[in-house]
């Protein structure tokens, strides 16, 4: 997956060595502008894997292990050109592609200082690097996942207080149920978006650093000291910004499962308010519409909720992306044998999932079109059947069950309209009451968790 071609190549023109042209982004319509690709794409995952091998190479020096002349080795591999023809055949010889990186990086530094290569990926393993890696990549995804969650919240907290008392339809199994406000049923979508900033922000992506085997003894090996394994992975997490977990999970992979979890609940708590979107954008709903909405191909009539679209479409990929990270960690040995490599792929899509899906979603919320007549006039499109459960319940409370059950079937059944068939008054007061509890319940919680945010 690298839509992050910006032109299109003809057929006919062989490719530069290292490009790819057969992904482009032509089936990744989200990816447009998302900035998916410069935070997780081929270059991305590069520069991360070149960065922890610099951070490594720094942290031997950080340690005291290593001559003072490192460090200015490690400061150069930033500038370090890999062929990625040649890094992309390495990759399938070896089957990772940190071995031929490795290798390139090793070339590289001994020109600048000869011997200064012995000290490229000391003591560690291709994991190591590939693992720390795309945790770094996920780091800077996350934040960017969860800021555009963070202003998607402050646009729905301000239509669910500006719609409080627009009244709507509520709807169960795809039929009218009882009226609800339209802030009441955005409030529940800013609690989702809430959820899932919550997720993220528990996220602390880990270094991985721990030799062929996971026990660290490559790095006592070279030192001779027992306290090297865990200096050199501080000293890893500290220079790349990532946490320090204080033990290996090379072969023990939570970190990524829970990395994942929150990312699919991002996913699905905006595919299901696009799903929502989709339902009140009906033509014979109309409550709802996307601004700028697309067209179609065939039907010149018709402007179609495209984002709203490809949101939930994003959100449908992410439970097989998740099985295949949930799958991966039953495997055996101190190195997996095919399921630590069926992770890279499906976590690497699931972060430019939901950078993409983020991005989209608060672009569709600031042209979304809301028609609240509309939304009044679905109300009262069954004469007063809407209430029928308000009705049954007052009168439960006045007359008992039985003599309740009896009249509002006889009212339900009956030639005359419900609202004149019932012997009360239908009232939207206790309607408005309720959603405006649950607006402001939901407001304050995000009141609440911005304040804690702003005081840290």
């Amino acid at each position: 997956m690298r839509p992050c071609s910006s032109t299109i190549r003809s057929p006919a023109v062989p490719d530069a060595p290292g490009d790819d042209a057969s992904d482009w982004g032509l089936l990744e319509p989200l990816a447009f502008g998302s900035g998916s690709c410069a935070l997780t794409g081929d270059d991305a995952v590069l520069a991360a894997l070149i960065a922890v091998e610099a951070a490594l190479t720094g942290a031997w020096a950080d340690a005291g292990l290593a001559p003072a002349w490192l460090e200015e080795i490690a400061s150069s591999l930033s500038g370090a050109r890999v062929d990625r023809d040649a890094l992309r055949r390495g990759a399938r010889a070896g089957g990772n592609p940190v071995i031929p990186l490795v290798a390139a990086l090793r070339d590289y530094t001994d020109r600048e200082r000869p011997g200064a290569g012995d000290w490229i990926h000391r003591g560690a393993t291709s994991q190591d690097i590939l693992d720390s890696a795309l945790m770094l990549v996920a780091s800077r995804a996350i934040v960017v996942v969860a800021d555009r969650l963070d202003n998607l919240g402050a646009r729905l907290a301000d239509l669910a207080d500006e719609h409080r008392g627009s009244l709507m339809p509520g709807r169960t199994l795809t039929q009218h149920a009882a009226p609800i406000t339209f802030g009441a049923k955005v409030a529940g979508w800013l609690d989702g978006v809430e959820s899932a900033i919550a997720a993220l922000g528990r996220i602390e992506p880990p270094v991985q650093l721990a030799g062929s085997v996971g026990i660290g003894s490559s790095f006592v090996d070279l030192t001779g000291s027992p306290d090297a394994p865990a200096a050199l992975r501080a000293g890893l997490a500290a220079r790349l910004g990532l946490a320090d977990p204080g033990r290996s999970w090379q072969a023990e992979r939570s970190p990524v499962t829970r990395l994942a979890s929150a990312l699919a609940t991002a996913l699905g708590a905006l595919g299901r308010i696009a799903a929502d979107l989709l339902v009140l954008a009906r033509t014979e709903v109309a409550e709802v519409a996307e601004g700028g909405a697309g067209s179609s191909s065939a039907m010149p009539q018709k402007r179609n909720p495209a984002t709203a679209v490809l949101i939930v479409a994003a959100a449908g990929r992410s439970p097989g992306l998740l099985s295949t990270l949930f799958s991966a960690m039953a495997s055996a040995d101190e190195r997996a044998a095919g399921e630590w490599h069926s992770e890279w792929q499906a976590l690497r899509q699931l972060l430019a999932l939901a950078v993409e899906a983020s991005e989209a979603s608060a672009a569709l919320f600031a042209g979304l079109v809301v028609d609240a007549d509309r939304m009044r006039a679905n109300v009262d499109l069954t004469a007063g059947l809407i209430y029928s459960e308000e009705v049954f319940s007052r009168l439960t409370r006045d007359r008992g069950r039985a003599e309740a059950t009896a009249m509002v079937a006889s009212a339900i059944d009956g030639p005359t309209p419900f609202a004149e068939a019932v012997p009360m008054e239908l009232s939207t007061a206790t309607t408005l009451v309720a959603a405006a509890t649950v607006v402001d319940a939901a407001l304050a919680r995000r009141a609440a968790r911005l304040r804690k945010r702003d005081a840290s």
